[in-house]
């Protein structure tokens, strides 16, 4: 409010804008703080969460290195990520097969459930989000969102337009 309140005073920015920006802060961080509520029922991050989808449909696993990769994140993250599914029986590293100096993460059996579940329950929250929206107003607000993505610059894209496996 004192960002705004200062704005007005000098008069050198749109305050709508900025109260626009602020208001899809706030929203953001609702979202954020519901999600990390939701996952932490289960004792996971959001982190931990990507991991366990990661490897769903992965039976032989993926390396720490892959892992990072995909998820968008460094291998030092990656390795506290893995250390915690870990210790709550939702992954298992094991050695490679062909070299054994190379490590494999897959899911546990409870991983397994934990991720098919989680995907499902995630899912059905996320698209409740947007309930009673017609599809005009679902494409006026993806629209809309892409408008600021490009106002923050060509070197960033909306979500599902770039190339990694983030989630």
């Amino acid at each position: 409010m004192a960002l705004l309140e200062e704005a007005e005073r000098r008069a050198i920015a749109p305050t709508d804008n900025i109260r626009a920006c602020f208001e899809l802060l706030a929203l953001t961080g609702a979202i954020d703080r519901d999600c990390a509520i939701r996952l932490a029922r289960h004792r996971l991050s959001e982190g931990k969460f990507v991991l366990l989808f990661l490897l769903c449909d992965k039976p032989d696993g993926l390396s720490p290195h892959e892992l990072a990769e995909r998820a968008g994140v460094t291998r030092a993250t990656i390795t506290g990520l893995l250390d915690g599914l870990e210790r709550d029986g939702f992954i298992a590293r094991r050695g490679g097969l062909e070299d054994r100096r190379k490590i494999a993460v897959a899911l546990t059996e409870a991983g397994q459930k934990m991720a098919r579940d989680l995907f499902n329950e995630h899912t059905e929250w996320v698209a409740s989000l947007f309930e009673g929206f017609t599809a005009n107003e679902r494409k006026t607000l993806n629209d809309l969102l892409e408008r600021i993505w490009r106002n923050l610059g060509p070197r960033r894209q909306p979500v599902g337009q770039d190339t990694d496996a983030r989630a």
